[in-house]
């Protein structure tokens, strides 16, 4: 497993969560994905937007997390989603992620209300740390304007970082817009703040501008070409890698990303459980699940081990 200098996984996947017939976690198969995962050099970021969290309870939530850690996973490579629209049900996952030594927790800003200013999500920040009061606290903020449509400016970000130093540590920016992701690299360089690229398409250029790695969905599926290069990116052949991981990247694209990689997974491990997304989402149709496995085939794409 690669390392950043904060001696965390340079690379999380937001790791997809099998559900049962009745849209229940299910533990066994999760933990399979994790140590799957881990073994390929890929952290667990678990309960992020392609784990589907905001369609599971917090309980349903801290239950999947204590089983994961009781079934061997080192919390050293975690970093749970924890945030809410609600404080108090921030905290209560917040405080379970710390009290089962997880490295950071992921946290996503109240999303509900829109057009909010920084003045309240920085109110909302600072309470959940003073209700937590815990110095083991480290929390990355999750920047994913596409679905929230909340943006965290970078004079938010500075505040936090300045009046909560050894707490608010990092970010997982998912805006997909890299003069913004390169922005708060420059910002807040010297201050010991990490950022993660929200994929590895951006990988290489946030490595170079000073940027931690990435938390990318298709770790899910390519977890050690994508660790691979987050270790060996000053390579003479890195940006060949990146165009590689790029093909990957846009040919699950092609489709609803979630239920094509729970598609894939299921092919690969040969588990036709895996398929089920929660609703709201659907799973791929037959069809789209065909198209896409021969896409897969024609870059001749396999998930070893799985």
């Amino acid at each position: 497993m690669n390392y950043t200098k904060y001696n965390l996984p340079a690379v999380f996947s937001p790791v997809l969560t099998p559900v049962s017939k009745e849209f229940e976690p299910d533990h066994a198969k999760l933990l399979r994905q994790c140590k799957w995962l881990n073994a390929n050099g890929v952290g667990q970021a678990i309960f992020g937007t392609n784990s589907e969290a905001n369609s599971f309870s917090a309980m349903q939530k801290i239950k999947t997390l204590e089983y994961l850690i009781h079934g061997g996973l080192n919390p050293k490579h975690m970093m749970p989603g924890t945030g809410a629209c609600s404080i108090d049900e921030t905290v209560a996952m917040t405080k379970a992620a710390i009290h089962t030594g997880c490295a950071g927790v992921l946290m996503l800003s109240p999303f509900y209300y829109k057009d909010v200013s920084d003045d309240g999500l920085y109110g909302f920040y600072a309470k959940v740390i003073e209700k937590i009061a815990d110095a083991q606290l480290k929390i990355y903020v999750y920047n994913i304007p596409p679905v929230t449509k909340i943006s965290l400016s970078v004079p938010l970000l500075q505040r936090l970082v300045k009046d909560f130093p050894n707490t608010v540590v990092g970010i997982k920016d998912s805006s997909s817009d890299w003069s913004y992701t390169e922005s708060v690299i420059k910002a807040l360089a010297g201050s010991g703040f990490q950022v993660y690229a929200g994929s590895e398409t951006f990988l290489m250029r946030t490595l170079r501008a000073g940027g931690m790695g990435c938390i990318s969905a298709t770790a899910n599926v390519n977890p050690k070409a994508i660790s691979d290069l987050a270790g060996h990116w000053q390579d003479a052949d890195a940006d060949d890698q990146q165009a590689q991981l790029d093909i990957v990247r846009s040919t699950f694209a092609k489709y609803p990303m979630i239920p094509a990689m729970k598609t894939a997974v299921a092919h690969f491990s040969k588990d036709a459980a895996w398929v089920p997304v929660v609703p709201p989402l659907i799973d791929l149709k037959l069809e789209q699940q065909t198209s896409l496995l021969a896409d897969l085939e024609k870059i001749q794409f396999t998930m070893n081990g799985l």
